[in-house]
């Protein structure tokens, strides 16, 4: 945690310039962006106990300390919530299973007419119903494609289905990014991060970014090859008895021509036969 903390840091120090924040420029500089003695000297705080702070070797530093290094860094919300995760790591402890109750799977059913898919940790798309299937083609893909993540980097059919892949890609490894931060301690996630490290390399430079978001809302461009472009939008709802898991929904806007697709690729899923369970996913998970 000490190096994804530091990493984080600089990450964020070379997004200011010295301009920025009312320091004079000029002069060669080996790094760009602020160097620690000035960001100490806007924080308030000494040089050698910033650079403590970004080795990691400050457990017990405070609130106020951590408000004044994000506000030099101009850090925003969700920025400010993986700070303080990075600096104060939850307690090690085994991964709880993430199941649906069954009320949630018929929640799912019962919302037919639009895609709605469930999400847990590591992105894990852990069920959905059987027009979001329609949407991703979650039944013809191997259970290892059943992940936001892998589904955007390792299936080739991704980079055109997106027609925006590369913001797509970029806002999915900076949610994955978030996941990390709140848990630190999770051995698959580190070996997911290991396994598309490897496979692929817009994946790595993205992940060496360190950026956060949180995903509430937004509009997915998409190219379905059944019924072509689709414009939605998706609204994210977290549950309240598990913030790791978030029911995802798609809708049209009324009127528009994706509203009309929509129905279309609703009336294709209806042609199809229907699997054994309208709401399908991945078993219980750690």
């Amino acid at each position: 945690m000490s190096h994804e903390l530091g990493e984080f840091l600089r990450s964020r120090r070379a997004r200011i310039s010295p301009e920025d924040v009312g320091l004079p420029g000029g002069g060669r500089r080996r790094v760009p962006g602020l160097r620690r003695e000035e960001l100490a000297l806007l924080a308030g705080v000494s040089v050698d106990y910033y650079m403590r702070l970004e080795q990691g070797r400050t457990p017990a530093v405070s609130d106020a300390v951590l408000d004044a290094v994000a506000r030099v860094l101009r850090l925003d919300g969700t920025e400010r919530l993986h700070l303080r995760n990075l600096v104060r790591p939850a307690p090690r402890k085994r991964p709880a299973p993430q199941r649906l109750r069954p009320g949630m799977r018929r929640m799912l059913e019962m919302m037919g007419d639009m895609p709605v898919f469930v999400m847990g940790r590591r992105t894990d798309v852990l069920a959905w119903n059987r027009l979001a299937g329609a949407l991703y083609s979650f039944e013809e893909l191997p259970r290892s494609m059943h992940n936001a993540v892998c589904y955007t980097f390792l299936n080739p059919a991704a980079r055109t289905f997106y027609r925006d892949w590369h913001r797509i890609a970029a806002e999915t490894v900076a949610f994955l990014r978030l996941d990390a931060g709140r848990h630190p301690e999770d051995e698959r996630l580190t070996a997911l991060v290991e396994e598309l490290s490897v496979k692929d390399e817009v994946f790595r430079k993205l992940w060496a970014q360190h950026s956060v978001l949180e995903k509430t809302h937004g509009v997915k461009r998409m190219r379905h090859p059944v019924v072509g472009d689709l414009d939605l939008n998706y609204e994210t709802l977290v549950l309240a008895d598990d913030p790791d898991i978030t029911i995802n929904t798609y809708a049209a806007p009324v009127g528009s021509p994706s509203e009309e697709r929509l129905r279309l690729l609703a009336s294709w899923a209806a042609s199809i036969p229907a699997p054994a369970s309208t709401t399908r996913g991945l078993p219980p998970s750690a």
